[in-house]
């Protein structure tokens, strides 16, 4: 309401609540007459910012009553999906036996805090969903530093969290290798940039992957960035993949996705004689597990369609043709598992795990959980664990106990899945988030030089620094890399055809006739 306060020159705005009783004048310093303050000036005295004063003026900020901690407002969060150099330089490559070698760096994960955690402390939260650390690993980073609320380190994990709190914890982050092949770059023009993807290449950052994604080689090594996806092909998938300019040019084809309207055309060599004659599969599709990358088929799944044709058979193996009308995840190596003749050097649909038959007919005989254990446990046994993005040394038990307390998924599914992968560090396959993010959070590099206490750098053989951290397992661990050849899979995206474009790419050399095996 609008009052003559004794005095004044002028009428004041008076604010009543609960708890404030503000009037203009006294929000601006003394013997001044309240003004905004123009482009480069600043708050003097006991006024408050702008933007704060806006909210106090709105009623949308109140303050908190005594001994209360307060918690600053949400930060606007920027809802684009391009990197920027100051990303592109967190870290470099370095090339060693035919593969593409991240420096490991520090990197910030960041999340406000969850609904589910509010009025519960840090030691609950990271003793129940993060349970990829020990808790003295917790104790450790918060002592060193690394772990911030609010932007204020913090030191007792016995800190009750709050709506809108802002967690962020630095972490020493190893990415695993990829395959030193280039990426071709197939069309660039104002609209659309195409290359043809080696296997092994994430095409956007998730789960352990961050450099060695297709979206940072172009933007590191052909200054190709803010680039739209289109599509996207499995990690272990190479060929096509189309990226847009504008977002314009991302909507327009993207309808033509949604609308079916693309001819999509793959290769792949599988077991066995495939049928001469034409073969349409038309199962439907259902994820096991999003974690580990898992699909079957099901009545219950989401309905799909698949035309394969056959090109060669060498008395082995088969080189075929397939016909995508449908995008579902795994669809293609999902159906000729179903069919009886999965791709050659699938790692995980031609596996024992599957049973007998290897899933053929869709007969596995196997609850999901017993599926994914068998998986993981078949995959430890030929020491090809980071094949699955999980490595030996980060799984304990296979079996750990969820105790009483422990906050709950939102399904049974999630939960069985919990149980299976609770103690894998650096796990997660969902873009930007990783072991300390679940269900959403965003992550940032460590933009501000931090260099965690006690880190240091130390030189190898080959002559590339290597950062150590005292607190990272990963720096206290020496891994087997795996070949060149053992991060191929054979399945080629051939061509995408459009209402105004074709892109196509060459056979790869393991699908033409007279390719040795050997």
């Amino acid at each position: 309401m609008w009052a003559r306060l004794a005095g004044a020159a002028e009428p004041q705005l008076l604010l009543a609540g609960p708890r404030v009783r503000w009037s203009l004048a006294a929000l601006a310093p003394v013997g001044c007459r309240m003004e905004e303050p123009g482009p480069g000036s600043s708050a003097v005295g006991d006024a408050p910012p702008p933007a704060k004063r806006r909210r106090l003026l709105a009623g949308e900020e109140k303050r908190p009553g005594r001994g209360e901690r307060y918690v600053p407002p949400p930060r606007k969060r920027n809802l684009g999906v391009s990197f920027s150099e100051t990303h592109f330089a967190e870290t470099c490559y370095y090339f060693e036996g035919g593969l593409r070698k991240v420096q490991p760096y520090h990197f910030d994960f960041q999340t406000y805090c969850k609904g589910r955690w509010v009025g519960k402390s840090l030691l609950h939260v990271f003793s129940t969903e993060f349970r990829a650390q020990p808790i003295d690993y917790y104790r450790a980073a918060a002592s060193a530093g690394r772990l911030r609320l609010n932007e204020q380190p913090v030191r007792d994990l016995g800190i009750v969290l709050k709506n809108n709190d802002f967690l962020r914890n630095t972490v020493h982050r190893h990415e695993p290798p990829v395959t030193a092949q280039p990426i071709q770059i197939l069309v660039e023009n104002d609209e659309v940039v195409v290359v043809d993807k080696p296997s092994s290449l994430p095409v956007h950052p998730c789960g352990r992957f961050r450099h060695n994604t297709v979206i940072f080689i172009l933007g590191k090594e052909h200054n190709l960035k803010e680039l739209h996806t289109i599509h996207r092909l499995d990690r272990m998938t190479s060929g096509v993949l189309i990226f847009a300019k504008t977002a314009e040019v991302s909507k327009r084809i993207d309808e033509q996705v949604r609308q079916r309207q693309l001819e999509k055309e793959y290769v792949c060599r599988v077991l066995g004689e495939f049928p001469e004659n034409e073969v349409t599969c038309e199962e439907p599709i259902l994820v096991v597990s999003y974690k580990v990358g898992v699909c079957r088929v099901d009545p219950k799944g989401k309905s799909c369609k698949t035309v394969f044709q056959r090109l060669s058979y060498n008395g082995k193996t088969s080189v075929v043709k397939c016909f995508p009308f449908t995008g579902r995840t795994h669809q293609i190596r999902v159906h000729l598992q179903f069919l009886g003749y999965p791709i050659v050097n699938d790692p995980i649909y031609n596996m024992e795990a599957w049973g007998p038959t290897k899933g053929k007919g869709g007969e596995i005989n196997k609850t999901d959980e017993e599926l994914l254990r068998a998986l993981v446990e078949e995959h430890r046994s030929k020491q090809s664990l980071s094949i699955l993005d999980i490595s030996e040394e980060d799984l304990k038990p296979i079996i750990t106990p969820i105790s009483a307390d422990s906050c709950r998924t939102e399904d049974s599914k999630d939960q069985k899945e919990a149980e299976i992968l609770a103690c894998l560090p650096n796990y997660d396959t969902r873009p930007e988030t990783h072991e300390a993010n679940p269900e959403g959070a965003s992550s940032s590099g460590n933009q501000g030089g931090l260099n965690p206490e006690g880190a240091s750098s130390s030189g190898n053989q080959d002559g590339h620094t290597e950062e150590k951290d005292p607190l990272c397992e990963e720096c206290k661990i020496v891994r087997q890399d795996p070949s060149p050849r053992e991060l191929v899979m054979y399945l080629h995206a051939l061509r995408y055809k459009g209402a105004e474009f074709e892109y196509n790419s060459k056979m790869p050399d393991w699908a033409l006739e007279d390719w040795d095996e050997s």
